[in-house]
């Protein structure tokens, strides 16, 4: 499928579109990180504070999507590229805490802080993704594209955050966020090879 041809006012808007839904991205990420990492302390949760690292690298991605914003397409695959390496760090840090905790048995305490952080992610993640994907397919940005991929998967973490803190809390399963996590990192893993690659799961819409 061939991109629309766009005027330059209309090109800018999206671009502009683009950089606030970055700003937006680094903002929530930066203040989701300290909240995660804090209570992760608190209560001694590996998955509090995993969750808190990847919302590091989620802002790191959304500072390289402005920087491509910023110098334009001939930058594409550069800026693709680092969104995939980001996402392989965070594949290999899931997949580090999952291992460990499971391994040592950490047990950790409730915490109330971080199932209400866990639930505001799950409601706002998959929106900020959704509106990525429309300025990206508009301005056939492959780079914002996999970066919506990176939401997405911010999303997916969330919600494996959340049952894992439920479940610890109300049934004392403390190894049911590990074993989500660990089914979690094929799907990290593969969208950042994509990434590195050049490429994302949905080409053809771009």
């Amino acid at each position: 499928m061939r991109p629309a041809i766009l005027g330059h006012d209309t090109r800018n808007e999206l671009v502009k579109r683009g950089r606030t839904l970055e700003y937006f991205t680094i903002g929530w990420n930066s203040l989701e990180a300290v909240i995660a990492i804090a209570a992760g302390i608190a209560a001694g949760s590996i998955a509090l504070i995993s969750f808190g690292v990847d919302s590091v690298i989620e802002s790191s991605s959304g500072a390289v999507l402005l920087w491509r914003l910023s110098v334009g397409e001939e930058k594409e695959r550069l800026a693709l590229k680092l969104v995939g390496i980001s996402l392989i760090v965070l594949a290999l840090y899931v997949a580090f805490d999952a291992i460990k905790s499971l391994i040592y048995q950490e047990q950790p305490e409730e915490s109330y802080v971080g199932i209400a952080l866990a639930i505001v992610s799950l409601i706002i993640m998959p929106l900020l993704a959704r509106e990525k994907r429309k300025v990206a397919a508009k301005l056939n940005s492959r780079a914002l594209h996999a970066d919506s991929k990176q939401t997405d998967i911010c999303a997916y973490l969330s919600a494996i955050l959340l049952g894992g803190l439920l479940l610890n809390a109300l049934f004392g399963w403390w190894w049911a966020d590990p074993i989500a996590a660990l089914i979690m990192i094929p799907i990290i893993a593969k969208e950042g090879v994509e990434a590195l690659q050049g490429k994302t799961c949905c080409d053809d819409e771009c």
